[in-house]
């Protein structure tokens, strides 16, 4: 699909999208609650129907009413004894494959977990690595996908990495919370992306387990009785800050828009974009449900280059970016690191698609330094796959001197499907 955004004013109030790191981890919990489960404000992007999908597979009943996702389930592939071996598939989700494949592995049944597109070239190392320690058989195809687990999981006291994504531990707390029948600790070296696991932690908290967060050098899991008694639990599914960046970036950058439906006190990382747009001078006003969000009083032209440490937060990046283009000076965002493993290698691919707008972005070391506040110009940009990439250039377009192309702009279906129709209720000229 080919997306035409053209040099556009916002205004107006939207409702940020549900968070699909808040709606895959409450999947994942449901799951493993023996019991009923009603999720509202369910999301519908790509990777949240792939975690949909998942727990289906591993053994979960669903169904939508009155707009709420219900999930029943008996625990693990209760009612699977007679199937033969099988696959799951995470889709394209990094958190999918990273969260679920342990828990799968609490199974004595043989699996196959793949993905497809970017995941299939994905480092999955940590697993080879790890599930073996804990009684898991796997192979991998040379550290990728597909992998072959046949558990189940036995939980012990480890010492894992967390450099590479605090993903990986999110997978081993949720199934160490649902299987441990004795407190055991899994111990974290470098641990990044510290929010992620308050988020974790929090949802698995809410869900009746209990974790003590060691200052993120080690968890001590608690042994639950979650899983003896069935019950019933309801969860929120939060607004999503992730989504909701560019949306602000919108507003700083070329409008006066209101972003309604996320949580100042959540734990997402991506929170961290509000003090990206106070340093960048935006006007910003922060209520408890509601962000309004303006170019400053005297025009965009008046924001102001900043300072950024994104390594918690890597997935701001291209939001960071579409604002720092149109920021005067020279804009430092450090955590580039981080980039190299996602839908694309966003480090380059950010230097390459804003290059195309003329944008000049220097990649030095861990840090990035975008040259803003030049203008940028029309051009055709390709998303490569990449959801935040073609909503990065789809905002960057609102202040472009011409129309911006967009190539595979279907990619934003992985994690906000309704995107461009949100920024042309607010008045995006989008074709």
């Amino acid at each position: 699909m080919i997306v035409t955004v053209q040099p556009s004013t916002l205004k107006g109030s939207i409702v940020a999208p549900a968070s699909k790191s808040s709606m895959q981890r409450a999947c994942a919990a449901a799951l493993l609650n023996v019991g009923l489960t009603v999720i509202h404000n369910p999301g519908t992007s790509n990777d949240d129907l792939a975690a949909i999908k998942m727990i289906q597979d591993l053994g979960a009943t669903i169904d939508f009413i009155e707009d709420n996702l219900h999930v029943s389930s008996k625990g693990l592939l209760a009612n699977s004894e007679s199937l033969n071996d099988f696959e799951v598939n995470c889709g394209e989700s990094g958190l999918g494959i990273r969260m679920f494949t342990p828990i799968a592995a609490l199974s004595s049944q043989k699996i196959t977990i793949n993905g497809k597109g970017s995941l299939l070239t994905r480092p999955m190392d940590f697993f080879d690595e790890v599930l073996p320690q804990l009684r898991v058989n796997i192979s991998s195809n040379k550290g990728k996908l597909p992998l072959i687990i046949k558990g189940p999981l036995t939980p012990s006291n480890i010492t894992v990495d967390g450099s590479l994504s605090s993903q990986f531990l999110t997978g081993l707390l949720f199934a160490f919370a649902a299987s441990a029948t004795k407190e055991v600790t899994i111990t974290v070296i470098d641990l990044k992306s510290k929010p992620y696991i308050d988020l974790s932690l929090k949802v698995l908290n809410d869900f009746g387990y209990s974790i003590i967060n060691n200052n993120y050098e080690s968890f001590t899991i608690i042994p639950s009785e979650n899983f003896i008694a069935p019950k019933k639990i309801e969860y929120t599914v939060e607004g999503d800050w992730s989504g909701a960046s560019f949306l602000l970036v919108a507003g700083a950058i070329a409008g006066d828009i209101s972003v309604k439906g996320l949580d100042t006190n959540s734990t997402q990382a991506d929170k961290a974009i509000l003090q990206a747009l106070i340093d960048s001078g935006s006007r910003i006003s922060i209520q408890d449900n509601q962000i309004d969000i303006a170019t400053p009083l005297l025009g965009a032209n008046a924001l102001k280059a900043f300072h950024f440490n994104a390594t918690d937060c890597p997935d701001l990046f291209p939001p960071l970016v579409a604002l720092a283009s149109n920021c005067n000076g020279k804009t430092v965002i450090e955590g580039v690191s981080r980039l190299a493993h996602k839908e694309s290698n966003r480090g380059l691919t950010l230097k390459d698609e804003f290059g195309k707008l003329g944008v000049e972005i220097v990649l030095q070391d861990d840090i990035m330094i975008v040259h803003g506040g030049n203008g940028l110009n029309g051009a055709i940009v390709h998303s490569r796959h990449d959801h935040r990439i073609a909503m990065a250039c789809a905002v960057a377009a609102l202040k472009a001197s011409g129309n911006v192309i967009i190539e595979e702009a279907e990619a934003i279906n992985k994690s906000y499907p309704d995107f461009y129709k949100h920024i042309e209720k607010l008045g995006a000229l989008i074709s």
